[in-house]
């Protein structure tokens, strides 16, 4: 994916599994692992499981859907 392609709210996948932006920076890009039995971790700001920082080296590695991933 590229820096553009992400917005808030939408999922995408690394090889790690699935993920949902919760913030967009000059260069970075935020986002909560999917991967909680208990949904309601997801349910808004502030989320109660720990968020990730993308940067411009990461992107290379994040999918739009896993059938991207598993094409690539």
């Amino acid at each position: 994916m590229k820096y553009q392609d992400f917005k808030i709210g939408e999922e995408f996948y690394t090889n790690t599994g699935k993920w949902r932006c919760t913030d967009i920076g000059t260069r970075v890009v935020i986002a909560i692992s999917l991967d909680q039995k208990d949904k309601r971790n997801y349910n808004e700001s502030p989320y109660s499981v720990q968020e990730a920082v993308f940067d411009e080296y990461d992107f290379e590695g994040c999918y739009r859907n896993e059938i991207t991933k598993q094409s690539s």
